[in-house]
């Protein structure tokens, strides 16, 4: 969900510009899942510029106080979430945690690292979600410690059915700074893609997994 449209066109214009976000209709990328993507995201490259992370930083711990006033923890997910995670609990002035994707091999085995109490009430911090199982993987940890969720926050979301169908049956709200509609609306405003790519964008948000057949891409 986008709480401010404004955020959100600023957050497109700033993951675009520094390349945190890729849009290569023509020439796809391949996803781990084997997915071809006509986008490539990678939200931590914000990290590395103090203007953008700040205004990220700022956005989110803005919109979380108005969403949910101040929670006692700020968890972020490892490892995107980690950094963004920081510097939000940093502008808030809030303990923060972070949560890996399963416990250590070794040591005390933990699968969430910082100091958190049961019944205290958290919000997550991701820097993307694509279909949500390991944001909500992180949620389920943060919830067999005790942790009241609050909600969770991330920087881009893809807006796939089946994130928001995971986040419904989990009953966790996602907010999000930015998503993919605004993302390549503004790419076009910028003139980062033609008419054509964003016939070809849009197709692919509606059929990810088979998109370069329906778009005729796979044919040539």
């Amino acid at each position: 969900m986008i709480l401010d449209k404004e955020t959100a066109r600023k957050t497109a214009g700033i993951l675009l510009q520094i390349k945190a976000i890729k849009l290569e209709p023509q020439s796809p990328f391949t996803w781990a899942s084997g997915w071809k993507s006509p986008i490539y995201c990678d939200n931590r490259i914000v990290l590395s510029y103090p203007p953008m992370r700040n205004y990220v930083r700022e956005q989110m711990a803005k919109q979380i106080e108005m969403t949910y006033a101040k929670p006692d923890v700020i968890a972020g997910v490892a490892t995107g979430g980690i950094g963004i995670g920081v510097l939000v609990a940093e502008y808030l002035g809030l303990p923060f945690v972070y949560v890996r994707p399963e416990p250590k091999k070794h040591g005390r085995e933990n699968q969430i690292e910082g100091k958190l109490e049961a019944g205290q009430s958290v919000v997550v911090i991701e820097d993307l979600v694509s279909t949500g199982k390991s944001s909500l993987n992180a949620v389920e940890a943060l919830k067999n410690a005790g942790a009241h969720i609050k909600g969770m926050f991330a920087v881009f979301s893809y807006g796939f059915t089946a994130a928001t169908e995971n986040f419904e049956k989990a009953g966790i709200d996602l907010y999000t700074l930015c998503d993919y509609d605004h993302l390549i609306n503004e790419a076009h405003n910028l003139n980062y893609v033609s008419q054509k790519d964003m016939d070809l964008l849009s197709t692919w948000r509606k059929f990810p997994d088979n998109w370069m057949t329906i778009s005729g891409l796979g044919n040539t």
